[in-house]
């Protein structure tokens, strides 16, 4: 029997009532804490509430849910919208004759009366569905912003740039340098954007940071410079990337890995919301090897376990060992690694270690061998059996399994293995957290330095060419330097990113200071043409203090603080996905007599209708 409590707020009673009331999951129920990076522990556990209204999703539909919350308000007596603390869903009001009661109640209530009700999910009717929610957001944007969660975080996010201007410039001297938007084309990085001059044939570019320009700062005596910068990068249709974006720059002269870490972890320490917890320092550092050792990333979730594994050793010499694990370890470089999923066999269902394995297969050509050493369920494949009869207890101990748990077990060269083991570490927590095993807390910000990174990779199109890890005014390990001439592939590079949560926030380096060794490495090793870069070159011969500095990621940090879904929730008039401006159509066609002064015209692919649009100025909304 399904039931619901009313609580009328004005009048000082409790009615208890009868009835059904459906749930329509749909655009209303919006979640301000929930993402796919940071989930929310169990919060309906010891209270009447099934679920909370801000986390029904479409894998709810057909679920029978009790929710608790106040009338936010209500529409022609149809349907009524329930809040809590976490988001909104819409209820449907009984309108039968059967729930005639239910129906007086709720349409009776006044707003802000606390309901319970009880009901089954379901979808809005076919045409009534509002898709494009974001969109519309993005399109309305002023009006979006009157939100009370638009508000906390914008004004949380201008706290903390207040705190970090006083911590810079007025406890440790930085100085505040506004640097240039238009710059000129730089080597390497990523695609920029480019700015027609009025010079035929000749384009500004939008810097992707002001790196030059700090590091020439740094030769122009300035010593400690500092900048909320706007910074631009071409890198299209990114899901959670913004073609503009702001970073905290920062550079300082005659400092080390040490300085600017410790300056870091002040700055963070100072500015930090005083409602989020304190932050500790120093923070945990582990090199750019150990990371991919044991959690398969350069930018680990350091707040649960799963680790990496090593378990060559065990199968290395096993003669009755059959398949992929023996192919793998006949190879010089062959490994074979493991995770422990805990309790993977008590919550992860067949369907889900059918994707796991079919995910390795189709984007590593890996196979993934689920193993359940102690289960009670029979769900081992012929390979995992001769798996646990040759090597069962070895692999128990080594792996230190528990009741119900499952370990994942794969095998070929070091890289890709780890690479595969690291994704699916992260996507088994996501499939635990959402049966309600709690391994991410989001209350928890968990800071990490990686350090020694390689300072070069093959290039992707001819793996025989080098190209920069991170820049290339990156200056190389100093106990590597002499392997630049005859091994570079092995050189270790003075860069470190801090890491929260899994999410990399910041990067950084120390700087090549010495003219001759950077028109090395441009024009030696990255085949670079190094006239694109005279005036640093020039600038480094003529007296340049050893320096390095760092950029912190300002819309991603405040996006972790205040646990928003998206970065566009953190930035006041933020681009589309497809880094469009919803609210003012741009970017948008510009008619040719305009294009003339710039020595531009546009050539339009054939049969697009595209020339037409262009002088009828038309709106573009987003598809």
């Amino acid at each position: 029997m399904f039931s619901s409590w009313l609580t009328l707020l004005n009048r000082g009673l409790t009615t208890p009532i009868g009835g059904v009331a459906p749930l329509i999951w749909g655009s209303l129920s919006r979640s301000l804490m929930l993402s796919s990076q940071r989930r929310v522990p169990e919060l309906s556990s010891f209270v009447a509430r099934t679920n909370t209204c801000g986390e029904l999703r479409s894998s709810h539909l057909g679920q029978e849910v009790t929710l608790c919350g106040w009338i936010q308000y209500r529409r022609q007596n149809i349907f009524l919208v329930l809040r809590d603390f976490q988001g909104l869903v819409q209820v449907l009001i009984p309108q039968d004759e059967s729930a005639a009661s239910v129906k007086k109640v709720l349409c009776e209530a006044p707003v802000e009366s606390v309901v319970q009700v009880s009901g089954t999910v379901v979808s809005r009717p076919p045409g009534q569905e509002n898709p494009k929610t974001e969109a519309l957001r993005l399109q309305y944007r002023y009006l979006d912003l009157r939100s009370f969660q638009m508000q906390y975080n914008l004004r949380l996010r201008s706290q903390m740039v207040m705190k970090m201007r006083e911590y810079l410039c007025g406890r440790h001297g930085f100085v505040d340098v506004e640097t240039p938007t238009l710059f000129k084309r730089t080597p390497g990085g990523a695609k920029e954007f480019v700015i027609p001059s009025r010079e035929p044939g000749k384009f500004y570019s939008l810097p992707q940071s002001p790196q030059q320009f700090k590091q020439l700062l740094m030769i122009g005596g300035l010593d400690r410079y500092f900048q909320v910068a706007r910074c631009y990068r071409d890198e299209g249709s990114r899901p959670d990337r913004q073609p503009e974006f702001t970073q905290i720059d920062i550079e300082m002269s005659f400092v080390d890995q040490t300085g600017i870490r410790s300056l870091i972890e002040g700055l963070l320490q100072y500015s930090w919301p005083s409602d989020k917890g304190p932050v500790g320092v120093p923070f945990l550092s582990m090199t750019f090897a150990e990371a991919l050792a044991s959690y398969g990333t350069d930018k680990p979730d350091t707040r649960f376990g799963m680790k990496i594994v090593d378990i060559s050793d065990m199968f290395r010499n096993t003669e009755h060992i059959c398949g992929f694990l023996q192919d793998a370890l006949s190879q010089p470089q062959g490994t074979a690694k493991a995770i422990c999923v805990p309790e993977g066999a008590k919550y992860l269902k067949r369907k889900d270690i059918e994707s796991i394995r079919k995910f390795a297969a189709d984007h590593f050509d890996q196979e993934v061998l689920p193993v359940f050493p102690k289960a009670n369920r029979n769900w081992n494949s012929p390979v995992a059996k001769v798996v646990m009869e040759e090597q069962g207890l070895g692999l128990i101990r080594r792996m230190e399994t528990q009741e119900e748990d499952m370990v994942l077990l794969t095998a070929g060269e070091h890289e890709s293995v780890c690479s595969l083991l690291g994704k699916l570490r992260l996507e088994c927590a996501d499939l635990l957290e959402a049966r309600g095993v709690v391994l991410r807390d989001p209350a928890l910000f968990s800071f990490l330095w990686v350090v020694d990174f390689p300072l070069f990779l093959p290039k992707e199109e001819n793996p025989r060419e080098l190209v920069s890890a991170h820049h290339p005014f990156t200056a190389p390990h100093p106990s590597d330097i002499h392997l630049l001439h005859t091994e570079p592939k092995k050189v270790r590079s003075q860069h470190y990113d801090l890491v929260l949560n899994g999410n990399e926030i910041g990067g950084g380096s120390i700087r090549i200071h010495n003219a001759q060794l950077q028109r090395y490495i441009l024009e030696t090793l990255l085949k670079e043409d190094v006239r694109l870069l005279s005036h640093l070159l020039q600038a480094l011969d003529s007296g340049a203090p050893p320096h390095g500095g760092i950029a912190l990621g300002l819309d991603r940090l405040i996006c972790l603080v205040t646990g928003a879904p998206s970065i566009r929730d953190v930035i006041a008039f933020p681009k589309s996905f497809r880094g469009h401006d919803l609210l003012s159509s741009a970017p948008d066609f510009v008619p040719p007599e305009d294009l003339k002064p710039y020595h531009i015209q546009v050539s339009w692919p054939t049969g697009s209708g595209a020339e037409e649009n262009s002088l009828n100025q038309p709106q573009h909304p987003e598809s």
